[in-house]
């Protein structure tokens, strides 16, 4: 009996780790996206959003693959909504390459929306816009940026507007360039400047910022694996002064690419690791996504070290009004699911299968939800389980997904909930026989 009795112990035990550990991958957001590999993230802060684009490794990428560039935003650091393809190498005529759309960043000039685009090989171009979701349109017809150099070096482009109104671009792998902007953001002025003295272990992904009269260069650091380190300066031009790593080195990051912002009251750094592809195979392919965590500015201005990425990413600054209509494709984290874009629907949740699942981190529910209606299209049947906290969470609400006559045929389909009140993760776990169950638009509760 009291061998039994151990017995049943271990096994108690042995299962309650496996619940935590469960939970634990669930509630961990490294990466941040999951339906596409993203990687080289820029973010840019604009009307208390992030907008951040990021280049984009194709599912099929054995090397690197990358046609084209993506949006997502977010209000909160954990929930991330896509917006899809926002440019390609396609919207610059000039271009000859098929491959090759590499790390982009995006400012705002006096209400308009710059996005410089390195064609790998090719130069350095750049779009504009009246909205940072575009549509990005060639002002020039020709390269912004091609250099008598090495033209393999004209990548990484990164803006950025000095306090006087002086506007630079930096880029440059291994070498670090730059070259004044005029007040138009797409014309130079003056001789493009090789920097004799860049700062120690620099290797390419140049990201610039000033922050309390500090002036920070930071960048893909050493090789090879890249870590992202950083330097300081008096002035936008330098020099450099080496000050140490805010990401180390690590063979889960390869390469990398830093972004680096301040957003309400706190600091981000973006970076990319392969994180997600080895969740999923053993076999190396270029394939990335884009990691995101806080860090932390000590008194002098350095900032304070992170061995890698931590597993639970940010916290979440505001919650979620699920009273509102919520975008399908605004996730903390998922499981199987891919999106996709459609001219009269927009970006919407697809290739859905029995098993897979959504989470969207800290909804609030305030005093409490009684409906709730989502927007979905199919030709097939499915149910949408609405569980609280987790994936194996309490069950508040089951939908039925019928036939609605086509996979772009939208229908919305009720269902009375649980009572439900107070702050939940919210967990859409899909169920259904063989092959794709469903497409999936939006969702909403009702009071």
């Amino acid at each position: 009996m009291i061998k039994l009795l151990e017995c049943n112990t271990i096994k108690i035990r042995v299962l309650g780790i496996l619940f935590l550990l469960n939970f634990a991958a669930v509630m961990a957001q490294k990466p941040i996206i999951q339906t596409k590999y993203t990687a080289d993230p820029a973010p840019m802060v604009h009307n208390d959003t992030i907008f951040l684009y990021t280049s984009h490794d194709e599912d099929d990428a054995k090397g690197f693959k990358m046609l084209n560039w993506l949006l997502y935003t977010s209000t909160d650091m954990v929930n991330w909504t896509e917006h899809g393809i926002v440019a390609s190498l396609k919207d610059f005529s000039w271009a000859r390459q098929d491959n090759g759309a590499w790390a982009v960043q995006c400012i705002e000039r006096n209400g308009k929306f710059y996005l410089y685009c390195p064609m790998h090989g090719g130069g350095i171009g750049v779009l504009v816009s009246d909205s940072p979701y575009g549509p990005f349109k060639d002002p020039l017809s020709k390269r912004l940026v091609y250099s008598d150099h090495n033209i393999w070096d004209d990548i990484d482009p990164s803006p950025f507007i000095d306090d006087d109104g002086q506007a630079y671009l930096y880029w440059g792998n291994p070498h670090l360039y730059y070259v004044k902007l005029n007040e138009d953001m797409i014309s130079t002025s003056g001789e493009v400047v090789k920097v004799d003295s860049k700062p120690k272990n620099y290797q390419e992904g140049p990201w610039i910022w000033k922050r309390n009269n500090h002036y920070y260069l930071s960048y893909a650091s050493t090789c090879c694996p890249e870590g992202i380190g950083y330097a300081m300066s008096d002035s936008a031009t330098g020099p450099w002064e080496y000050k140490g790593m805010i990401i180390d080195a690590s063979e889960k990051t390869r390469g990398n690419h830093p972004g680096i912002i301040d957003y309400k009251g706190k600091s981000y750094v973006f970076g990319h690791s392969y994180d997600l592809i080895k969740s999923e195979t053993s076999t190396f392919y270029e394939r990335r996504s884009v990691d995101a965590d806080r860090i932390i500015y000590n008194e002098d201005g350095t900032i304070q070290n992170h061995s890698y990425f931590t597993n639970e990413g940010p916290e979440q600054i505001e919650t979620v009004n699920p009273f509102r209509r919520i975008e399908a494709e605004t996730m903390a984290w998922s499981k199987g699911v891919k999106t996709d874009k459609s001219e009269d629907t927009g970006v919407y949740v697809t290739q859905i299968h029995d098993g897979d699942f959504i989470q969207v981190r800290g909804v609030d529910f305030a005093k409490g939800a009684k409906k709730i209606e989502i927007i979905a299209a199919s030709l097939n049947e499915g149910t949408v389980e609405v569980r609280l906290d987790n994936e194996v969470g309490e069950i508040i609400g089951t939908l039925k997904i019928e036939n609605t006559g086509g996979w772009q045929n939208w229908k919305a389909v009720q269902t009375k909930v649980k009572k439900v009140d107070g702050v939940h993760d919210l967990f859409f776990i899909f169920k259904g026989g063989q092959g794709e169950l469903f497409n999936f638009d939006a969702w909403k509760f009702s009071k």
